[in-house]
């Protein structure tokens, strides 16, 4: 028996997600504050035996922070099981005092957690007519979270995902619109105290690995401990008589110390002398606090470890963090082995970001090995370590939309072939697009190298900034990560960038042409037809997917990027490029010339020569806030990244001015009373009261030759 999905409906930062789980080990993908930890405590409000019940009583800050209001709406936990047994015991588990329901023995049973209103207040609103805003505002007004009720139901019909099926059990809020039915059966049927899920699965939950010495000082958390209270249950008291004889004995040795009998005497004998015989106690010792008892002797040990090859071993402070979440992750997974002794119905095993403070080797081992049998394993992650060796097919990526942050199934739909394909291209660097918020694929170590750059030299920004992820595919093989997103699996933006490869010299052979330049128009030729080819297949496979964008560089990437006014970037490297005056001086004509023909040849030399990669690299080192954003690139960003935030293209403005001033470059026109209009028109914008449209004319006018206009004018900013 596994978990095989988790619903959340209104809970936190999820409105309607669904997570699908499979046996064996599974991973949640997530980058900070993308809601793992939110995940983890629904899953353990149903699950946890040390999670206090009073977790179950939930708050407003509960709620689905995208409501406009909470009041009314219900929060929604449910846990599906698959792959039940026949067993009589596990479906009484389920199904237990559903009376009226088919006891035929199922292969899937659900459990859930219901936050709603409370009886009075549902049926207020169903008594609503059809329409009424007014009447339900009134009643919204009057709740409070004293108003609303937990409970706890098994075997459910309805799919809490569904919308239609939302509202046919809660009401349609929009429309003021509630079922006359205050109860509905398809909620499933309430369980009662007398049942109890704990003694029959085996679940344990290690949190995040942050500050476990800590936790080693805390009676509740040290799982040491733990480990030792759960196994003095099983002590054979025989072996510890001795024991506990001589701890006796000690006790009396200690109590009989001269010292120690002198000190209560003093003690006495000082009381008496302040406040006399009548108000003095009349009996007084000083007793060892050795326990006697067999389990809080066994309870007393702790743990020493030593962390190199010398003889020393100190307590848990004293060594590395890293060292201390190794062990407390060893304790707890030796009580998780212990509670797998039992007979349960399943062993659930959740692992929260065990990346932390832990060397990534450690990661990828730790995911690798831990792979017990009979246990549904479920991490959580925002490591590329560990995500690497993860299989895609049992990943769910969390991923922020319109309405919410949602789980997504990269391998929904895919045939094997290409899950394994998939698979081989998400190691620890390609495997950043699952952390992203949007994505660039390219397909050279050039535009992985230069376009973020780029970006932070022109805009005054960082792709980290804006959530972008630039990677390199390594060829043009972009349909293997690209079918990655798509309405049924990521529903992110991924843009391809890539090269038609369009001839740019005459190609016509000629009779006089050299073996060389033969070779040449050849090459060139075959490219332009492979990149038209490439082109005509990328458009057709993504036509009718919103998530996907194709953008080309006409030519190549390092051709296109002379072409769009970047010469002078390439000729500031020339000096490590040749060594010859008169080569830097042919070279200084060919990129100056404005003939394609000349300065593409001319840049394909110089990138081929010193290889393209530290081309690249070279070329980045030049590079000013003069440059210019080929479009094709500037569109794929604005593709990928959607609407640009308000706060993103003032720090823009911000920037191109700064260069401005830092250049004393006076603006056009100048103003009359010495301060340029751009800035107050950036002012007004942060203020929100000037339109984008306008602040971007005022900035034209300004400076009508700025390199970075052609670019924000592709940007998203409605």
């Amino acid at each position: 028996m596994h978990i095989s999905r988790v619903t959340l409906r209104n809970y936190r930062n999820f409105r309607n997600s669904n997570f699908v789980l499979k046996e064996g080990v599974n991973t949640i993908v997530g980058e900070n504050g993308s809601g793992k930890t939110n995940v983890f405590r629904a899953i353990r409000l149903l699950l946890d035996d040390n999670l206090r019940r009073s977790a179950m009583r939930l708050e407003e800050t509960d709620f689905f922070r995208g409501l406009n209001d909470w009041r009314g709406h219900w929060i929604i936990v449910s846990l599906e099981f698959s792959n039940l047994s026949a067993d009589e015991a596990i479906q009484s588990l389920f199904f237990h005092g559903a009376a009226g329901i088919s006891t035929d023995e199922s292969t899937t049973a659900t459990y859930n957690l219901v936050y709603r209103p409370k009886p009075n207040i549902r049926k207020l609103l169903s008594d609503l007519t059809h329409g009424d805003q007014a009447g339900l505002q009134v009643i919204l007004d009057t709740i409070t979270i004293d108003d609303y009720e937990t409970r706890i139901t098994g075997r459910s019909t309805a799919d809490f995902s569904n919308d239609e099926e939302y509202k046919a059990i809660v009401g349609d809020f929009e429309n003021a619109i509630f079922p006359r039915e205050v109860s509905n059966h398809q909620i499933g049927t309430k369980l009662g105290n007398y049942f109890s899920i704990y003694d029959d699965i085996s679940f344990t939950y290690i949190k995040a690995l942050r500050d476990v010495v800590s936790d080693f000082h805390n009676n509740r958390t040290n799982p040491l401990l733990q480990l030792l209270k759960a196994k003095s249950g099983d002590i054979n008291h025989q072996e510890f008589e001795s024991i506990v004889a001589t701890v006796k004995k000690l006790n009396g040795d200690i109590e009989s110390l001269s010292d120690v009998s002198q000190v209560r005497g003093d003690i006495h004998s000082t009381l008496v002398s302040a406040a006399g015989h009548t108000y003095s106690p009349k009996g007084m010792s000083i007793e060892s606090g050795l326990s006697d008892k067999a389990e809080e002797i066994f309870q007393s040990l702790s743990l020493r470890v030593g962390e190199d090859d010398s003889l020393y071993e100190g307590s848990i402070h004293e060594i590395s963090l890293g060292g201390a979440n190794l062990i407390f992750l060893a304790l707890k997974l030796l009580s998780f082995k212990y509670q797998q002794r039992r007979e349960t119905f399943a062993n659930i095993l959740l692992i929260e970001e065990p990346e932390a403070h832990i060397h990534t080797h450690i990661q990828r081992t730790l995911f690798q090995n831990l792979d017990y049998q009979d246990t549904q394993i479920i991490y959580s992650t925002h490591s590329t370590h560990i995500s690497d060796v993860s299989n895609v097919e049992s990943m769910n990526i969390i991923g922020k939309t319109d309405s919410g942050y949602k789980a997504f199934q990269p391998a929904t739909g895919l045939d094997p072939k290409e899950v394994r394909a998939i698979q081989r291209y998400l190691d620890a660097k390609r495997s950043n697009l699952l952390f992203s918020k949007s994505c660039i694929l390219v397909e050279g170590d050039a535009e992985e190298i230069l376009i973020p750059i780029m970006i932070k030299k022109v805009l005054g920004i960082s792709v980290d900034e804006i959530g972008l992820s630039v990677i390199n595919i390594g060829s043009t093989g972009f349909s293997n990560v690209a079918k990655l997103f798509d309405d049924s699996r990521i529903n992110k933006k991924c843009s391809i960038v890539t090269d038609l490869d369009a001839t740019f010299f005459d190609v016509t052979e000629g009779s006089n042409d050299s073996e060389n330049l033969k070779a040449m128009k050849k090459k060139a030729v075959g490219s332009a037809k492979s990149g038209a080819a490439r082109k005509a297949k990328l458009d057709e496979d993504y036509l009718n997917n919103s998530w996907v964008g194709c953008f080309y560089a006409e030519h190549t990437f390092e051709v296109d990027f002379v072409k769009s006014g970047n010469q002078q970037s390439v000729i500031n490297v020339l000096n490590d490029v040749y060594k010859r005056s008169y080569q830097i001086k042919d070279a200084t004509s060919d990129l100056s010339s404005g003939e394609i023909h000349l300065f593409g040849v001319r840049v394909l030399k110089i990138a081929n020569k010193e290889g393209k990669g530290w081309f690249a690299i070279q070329l980045g080192d030049t590079l000013t806030p003069d440059c210019a954003l080929p479009s094709y690139i500037a569109k794929a960003i604005s593709f990928a990244h959607g609407k640009f935030e308000s706060h993103i293209l003032s720090k823009i403005f911000h920037y191109r001015i700064q260069h401005y001033l830092a250049n004393n470059i006076i603006p056009n026109p100048p103003s009359p009373t010495g301060t340029p209009f751009i800035n107050f028109a950036i002012q007004q914008f942060d203020e929100g009261t000037l339109p984008f449209n306008i602040l971007l004319d005022s900035f034209k006018a300004a400076y009508p030759l700025d390199s970075a206009i052609s670019a924000i004018e592709t940007f998203r900013y409605d």
